[in-house]
């Protein structure tokens, strides 16, 4: 990396100019947003694109350097950056900034050119430079990672987590910039919340260089350093805030708030910049929606499945078994194939809970262990999946979903391609307790858009889902529960997701068929078997259905019973948000008149061991078909 010359730093200083005034024309003719940080940061920025290999003609390709913005509410300066580096039309930036419809929206998003991250909630930035710093070793490409933070955002938790993370790998190709201009919402960082930046980042091990953010040469001098240093470096950049306007600077006011047309026109004259705002107000009023801008780049993927195990019925393991084997047999096999994707597997301290322990004893290579930090690694192993590399998250159902559900939405709305595998969800953690009891994760994932769920009957139905969801770009859950269960067998006595059994995202096994439908999935598919038995012994037909993906019903199979005047779902799930939730909306959507009746928790429950938990709650299977056989 080369210094930069002279005429070159007089260029980024007239162009700052010309950045400061599209940033606050795009800002005031929205109504909203947030110069004052953009106008703090927009020397970094002008600096580290001039520098850094990305351009309009590189930014698709897995060499170029990745530049991701933490405090992404800092928009106008970026796409004023990207604009005038050729990215795209700054007129449109301009013109367009927040307007429905329009990519550029008030925080920054994937789909703008020259975006690697889609950010705003503040804190996610560093770990997910650390998943791209991440995927450069293992594409043994010489890329760095630049990531733009906030001074007032380091009072994330997360971001500690990520500091550790990137020592402990050393991500030498790591770069952090934190614009240090003491200012957040609430006034004076120190009297909202005291930190120590600087010698928090120096006790985790990391380098420090402080400059002045709006001297080019400093910033300019402090990338090169930084480049040189085998650890990861943070820059701490002194700057003001409103940089630029005199009566802007150093007002924390103008954090989010936009000047008005009369403001704007004073700071435009002392900018020296012509006041072009009618000219942008007419292309706003003539905005056109196109809906294939918003589209997000995908590199395509590769893996190799290989050959899917399969238990005997007289077999008894757990559904995290069957895993563990599933995702130990695609690490090996695809760390042989040159033409492979990566297959990375993220721990927080559960290796031997997960099954996860046997990647990393034989496959160190492709595991990280990040110790109890769930927030850090659910966002590094999504922003590791949009570099070419096949994240696998494993964790308790509580951790991995409940407590980093906000880093999963984010990975939901930057269409990663992240497999989250959680265990001990639902009862069958018993003895935990109700602390520990991953009741509501199929309420919670709803939300979520993107995300593809899966609940899987048995180990062999499990063993097929992992290798489908690896080889499939997009995000999945793969929950299951802790304790051994039965392989569920046909009628004819063998496994019934056997040899033939291929795997479709989706689609509803009739376990047995009947006239009747009881609804389940999961470990609770086995004790749905015990009571279709003790119905049928008793005279009645069911049929047991496995609702293995619930997020994506399969109307056909469903619809086969719609001459039923009842259906049955039984889950050991919240009965209110689970999936007897789900198919009461079916019912209702397809106006099918059926009566629905719901076994499922109704309440935080106890701890002890599973089987006396469903008994003590009257979801036991004994107790579950005399409730049937009441309503029958």
């Amino acid at each position: 990396m080369e210094k930069l010359s002279i005429n070159e730093l007089k260029e980024l200083e007239k162009l700052s100019i010309l950045c400061r005034g599209d940033i606050l024309k795009m800002t005031t003719l929205a109504g909203s947003g947030h110069p004052g940080g953009s106008l703090s940061s927009i020397d970094m920025y002008l600096t580290v694109y001039k520098m850094a290999n990305i351009s309009p003609d590189n930014y698709k390709s897995l060499d170029r350097d990745r530049i991701i913005v933490s405090h992404g509410h800092t928009s106008p300066g970026v796409y004023s950056v990207l604009g005038r580096n050729g990215f795209f039309d700054i007129d449109e930036a301009i013109a367009y900034f927040r307007l429905a419809g329009s990519i550029f929206e008030g925080h920054i998003e994937r789909m703008v050119p020259g975006v690697e991250w889609t950010t705003g909630n503040l804190g996610q930035g560093l770990s997910a430079a650390c998943g791209m710093a991440l995927a450069a070793k293992y594409f043994s490409k010489s890329y760095n990672v630049y990531c733009f933070m906030g001074d007032g955002e380091q009072q994330k938790g997360q971001i500690s987590e990520a500091r550790r993370f990137a020592i402990k790998y050393r991500l030498n190709n790591l770069i952090a910039f934190v614009d240090y201009n003491r200012l957040q919402i609430s006034g004076n960082i120190a009297d909202v919340m005291p930190q120590n930046i600087k010698d928090e980042y120096i006790a985790d091990g990391w380098a420090v260089l402080e400059i002045d953010g709006h001297n080019f040469e400093e910033i300019s001098r402090a990338i090169i350093e930084a480049n040189k240093i085998e650890r990861p470096v943070l820059i701490l950049a002194h700057t003001i805030m409103g940089k630029g306007v005199s009566f802007m600077e150093n007002k924390e006011v103008y954090h989010g708030k936009a000047l008005s047309e009369e403001q704007l026109d004073e700071a435009l004259k002392e900018l020296g910049i012509e006041n072009d705002l009618e000219k942008y107000k007419k292309m706003r009023a003539n905005f056109s929606f196109d809906e294939t801008k918003h589209e997000i780049f995908r590199y395509e993927i590769n893996i190799d499945t290989g050959i899917p195990k399969t238990y005997g019925v007289k077999v008894k393991t757990d559904n995290r078994s069957a895993f563990g084997a599933a995702i130990t047999d695609l690490v090996q096999l695809n760390s042989l194939k040159s033409d492979s994707n990566p297959i990375l597997v993220f721990d927080c301290d559960l290796a031997g809970s997960v099954k996860t322990d046997k990647v990393a004893a034989d496959f160190k290579e492709y595991f990280y262990e990040s110790g109890i930090q769930e927030h850090h690694t659910a966002t590094c192993a999504g922003a590791a999946s949009v570099n070419g590399i096949v994240s696998f998250f494993a964790d308790f159902g509580v951790f991995g979903i409940d407590e980093t559900y906000n880093q999963q939405r984010l990975n939901d709305i930057n269409d990663t391609n992240l497999k989250v595998v959680t265990t001990h969800v639902g009862i069958d953690v018993g003895e935990d307790g109700k602390t520990h009891q991953c009741i509501d994760y199929i309420g919670v994932m709803r939300n979520l858009y993107g995300f593809k769920v899966i609940v899987p009957a048995d180990p062999n139905q499990t063993d097929r889902a992992v290798r489908y969801a690896a080889s499939k770009y997009g995000n999945f859950l793969i929950s299951m529960g802790r304790s051994k269960t039965a392989v569920i067998p046909d009628e004819n006595g063998k496994p019934f997701f056997g040899e033939d059994y291929v795997f479709e995202y989706g689609k509803i096994d009739i376990i047995r068929d009947g006239e009747i439908p009881l609804l389940s999935y999961g470990s609770m598919l086995q004790r749905g078997l015990e009571v279709v038995e003790i119905l049928k012994n008793e005279g009645l037909n069911l049929a047991l259905l496995n609702v293995s993906c619930p997020f994506h019903l399969d109307k056909d199979t469903l619809l086969k019973f719609k001459d039923s005047k009842i259906w049955f779902t039984y889950e050991d799930h919240n009965v209110n948000s689970g999936l007897g939730a789900i198919i009461a909306d079916f019912i209702a959507t397809n106006g099918l008149g059926i009566k629905l009746v719901k076994f499922g928790i109704k309440n935080y429950s106890y701890s002890g061991k599973p089987d006396n938990i469903f008994s003590l709650i009257g979801l036991s299977p004994k107790a579950i078909a005399a409730d049937i056989k009441s309503y029958l």
